[in-house]
C-alpha cells in the first residue's frame, strides 16, 4: 500500500511540462509587490533579468538533433528486440517520434526567436502553445506505440513496461 504522504514520481514528459507550466507562476510570485505598493508604481524598480542560457539540446544544430533521434530510435529497437513482423508498427512509430521531434524543435525555435521581445503575457502564451503542442505529440505518440505494443510478446511489453517506467535523469542510460 502506498503512504498518503509519498513523493510523487513523474515520468520525463509529465515533469517537464509540469515545470513548463509552473515556470511563469513562479516567476509572477517571485515579482509580488511589497506590502502597500500599488501596482502602477513598484517602490524600487524591478533587478534585471538574468540572462537565459539555453537548453543544452537546443544549442544543438540541426543535424545533430536528427542524430540524437535516430540514436534514441536505433536504441529502443534494440531493447524492444523488434522482429520483422512488428516493423510495420515499428516504422509508424518511429515516424511519429521524428515528427514530434521535428515539431518540438520548430515551436522552440519560434519562441526562441522572439522570447527576446516577449512582454509578460506573449510569455506566458508562448508557454501554454508549447504544453499544448507537447500534449498533442504525446497523444499520437501514445496511440502509434499502442499499435506497436500489442503486437508485442510478454517479454518484450514487459521491457517496455521498464523502460517506460524510468524516473525522470535515468533518460538514455541502460
Amino acid at each position: 500500500m502506498r503512504p498518503i504522504f509519498a513523493k510523487p514520481t513523474f515520468t520525463r514528459p509529465t515533469a517537464t511540462l509540469l515545470a513548463a507550466l509552473a515556470l511563469p507562476a513562479f516567476m509572477l510570485s517571485a515579482v509580488a509587490l511589497p506590502t502597500g505598493a500599488s501596482a502602477q508604481a513598484p517602490a524600487t524598480p524591478p533587478p534585471a533579468a538574468a540572462p537565459i542560457k539555453p537548453h543544452r539540446d537546443r544549442m544543438l544544430t540541426p543535424e545533430q538533433r536528427a542524430q540524437r533521434v535516430e540514436q534514441h530510435i536505433a536504441r529502443l529497437h534494440t531493447q524492444l528486440g523488434i522482429t520483422a513482423a512488428q516493423q510495420p508498427q515499428w516504422d509508424a512509430f518511429a515516424t511519429v517520434m521524428r515528427d514530434n521531434a521535428a515539431n518540438m524543435t520548430k515551436t522552440f525555435d519560434k519562441r526562441g526567436a522572439s522570447l527576446a521581445t516577449m512582454n509578460a503575457a506573449a510569455n506566458m502564451q508562448s508557454y501554454a502553445d508549447i504544453a499544448v503542442a507537447h500534449a498533442q505529440d504525446i497523444q499520437r505518440l501514445a496511440t502509434s506505440f499502442q499499435s506497436l505494443y500489442d503486437t508485442m510478446s510478454d517479454s518484450q511489453k514487459h521491457t517496455a513496461d521498464l523502460l517506460f517506467r524510468r524516473q525522470p535523469g535515468a533518460r538514455g542510460k541502460s
